[in-house]
């Protein structure tokens, strides 16, 4: 056991000088695109949602529901928009792509045109077809190995996912409509249209968001549920052997969902390779708190194991990961053992707003205006739909965070709040500017992050250290904001320290409930434990879902399959590191 014991320290200490020693780069959701305030101040929001990303001539273009245009990166980390001609249309949902003959075409929801272009990143693009005859929300493209075109699209609560072959010269229909996708809620959990999915009998979930991909020979289409403005939004994947099907229900599913964490909502995206061959899913992230749709977008990757079921990892999918330069074949190679070291930590402010109105219930039309109050504790809550606001926007406002220990940070992650903001489309003047000072006795202080001078929109705000610092103290400073108060959903510091990770969780129940859609945990509370990712699949080797929780020692979780056995285990976590569960139990169906 000492030697194990041993081998295994080596074995982490070893991958840890390679981490150090290399010029790793990371990336943290939400994606920290310049998402586009939509055209209203009543209340003022963002957008980015529905996203398709596509790899051409080796680069990476996003396009994005209502951005204003579309956003280019040569490596999946920083990422410059694109304001393209009169032709493409800027304002629309859920645009989608394909490249046929080294020339990408796009469609949109319920768009009439079919645009294309050669050369995205001169903005230029021209009409392919300009009476497309399918005017469907939410479509998406394929392009067969032989060269055949399909189109999928639906978004409804009434009718289902539908397939069409297209001429891929004309974009013109062969053939007829084909019903491909249609809701199962009462069987499927993940498809009940609340944000946990708890039983609701008095709304259908949307059935949207198609997209397919095409791995040994097998066609996989996905789809969104239940709703985009709700934590539980994810995407369940069908296979077929033919590209109109009929499709099966795969095994895992949903293959995308994060219900909770600092953001829920892991749906409605599109699943591509990247200039390595490894597999990503982006999806959409539910904020809603000032409009159903304000929207950010979340990139997780995406695997096919040894019987080719499809999954995408969303384990910790809030903190940094590595984006590779090579081949990967595991989630754990893009983990750089950052933990979460600000969750609940003491924090001090230089003022706060008494309290704050959010539009809170949308579903009849109009919303509700409920008052939350502006705590200097919702900083670091773990939670992207509370925030703490300063009384004002002025460059004498500040908050300093006490990590409680001496830690080593490796990376920080601001993201700003919308506070009385006044904003609409893109203007020159939206950035955020501040200053990030560290300290270990709080009274001396030294610069860790000058962004004074900043010229970029980065309101999800993630910075990777060039060398890891040794600190306690954190203090951020408002230098200007670019419309309403200093607002700020959370700060979010990631990095080590010398404290252990928590012992493992051995026992807990999993029993199902006589609604078999959804099953309830309880586990005995480990000792320095912060919080808890509960591991379940269909098999015992296939723990592919994940849900994260934090101050809990119970939980239900209501997205299961009534027709499928299930197996858990739970991991404990602190800021030392991560435990794995000590046991599997199986519920049956």
């Amino acid at each position: 056991m000492l030697l194990l014991l041993f081998i295994a320290s080596c074995t982490r200490s070893n991958k840890q000088e390679t981490l150090q020693s290399t010029s790793l780069q990371t990336v943290c959701n939400p994606v920290n695109l310049s998402y586009m305030y939509q055209w209203t101040t009543d209340p003022s929001y963002r957008e980015g949602a529905d996203p398709t990303i596509i790899l051409f001539h080796d680069e990476y273009y996003a396009f994005v529901s209502h951005s204003g245009g579309y956003f280019h990166s040569t490596d999946m980390i920083h990422w410059d928009l694109i304001v393209p001609n009169d032709i493409f249309p800027v304002l629309v949902f859920a645009p989608s792509t394909v490249v046929i003959n080294d020339t990408i075409y796009l469609v949109a929801s319920q768009v009439p045109e079919v645009v294309k272009t050669g050369d995205p990143k001169s903005g230029k693009w021209e009409v392919a077809n300009p009476d497309f005859k399918i005017r469907i929300s939410d479509p998406a493209l394929l392009l067969d190995d032989d060269g055949r075109l399909y189109y999928y699209a639906g978004c409804s609560n009434q009718t289902p996912i539908w397939g069409y072959e297209l001429d891929p010269k004309t974009f013109e229909p062969v053939g007829e409509q084909v019903a491909l996708i249609s809701s199962h809620k009462k069987q499927f959990g993940w498809e009940e249209k609340t944000d946990y999915n708890t039983p609701n009998d008095e709304t259908d979930p949307h059935i949207e968001g198609a997209w397919a991909n095409k791995y040994k020979g097998k066609y996989y289409l996905q789809y969104a549920s239940p709703g985009t403005e709700l934590k539980s939004y994810n995407d369940g994947v069908y296979v077929s052997d033919k590209p109109l099907g009929p499709f099966t229900l795969a095994q895992h599913n949903p293959f995308s969902y994060k219900p909770e964490g600092f953001f829920g909502g892991a749906g409605h995206g599109s699943t591509f390779q990247d200039k390595y061959g490894n597999y990503w899913h982006i999806g959409t992230v539910s904020v809603s708190v000032h409009h159903p749709f304000e929207r950010r977008l979340s990139l997780f990757p995406l695997f096919f194991d040894k019987d080719d079921e499809m999954y995408a990892y969303t384990g910790f999918g809030d903190y940094p990961f590595i984006i590779p330069n090579k081949k990967i074949n595991s989630p754990e190679e893009l983990f750089p053992e950052w933990m979460l070291l600000s969750y609940k930590k003491k924090i001090e402010v230089s003022s706060t707003l008494p309290d704050y109105q959010v539009a809170y219930d949308w579903y009849d039309g109009e919303p509700l205006l409920l008052t939350q109050n502006s705590d200097a504790k919702n900083i670091n809550d773990e939670n992207i739909r509370t925030w703490w606001s300063a009384s004002s926007a002025g460059n004498n406002e500040w908050f300093i965070l006490d990590l409680e220990q001496l830690s080593d940070v490796y990376a920080l992650q601001i993201n700003f709040a919308d506070e009385n903001v006044k904003l609409i489309a893109r203007q020159d003047s939206i950035r955020y500017r501040y200053t990030v000072e560290y300290s270990t006795d709080k009274k001396k202080w030294e610069m860790l992050i000058d962004k004074s001078q900043n010229t970029q929109d980065a309101p999800h705000d993630y910075i990777q250290l060039k060398e890891p610092v040794k600190t306690q103290y954190l203090r951020v400073k408002n230098v200007y904001t670019p419309s309403g108060n200093f607002a700020v959903s959370d700060f979010r510091v990631f990095g080590k320290n010398d404290k252990k990770a928590p012992a493992a969780v051995n026992a807990f129940t999993a029993e199902r409930d006589t609604d078999k859609r959804t099953v309830n945990l309880s586990w005995e509370p480990v000792s320095d434990a912060v919080g808890y990712n509960i591991r379940y699949g269909s098999r015992s080797e296939k723990l592919y879902l994940n849900y994260m929780v934090y101050d809990k020692s119970e939980l239900s979780i209501h997205s299961l399959n009534t027709e499928q056995d299930y197996f858990f285990t739970i991991d404990a976590f602190n800021e030392g590191g991560i435990r794995q569960g000590g046991k599997i139990i199986k519920i049956g169906h």
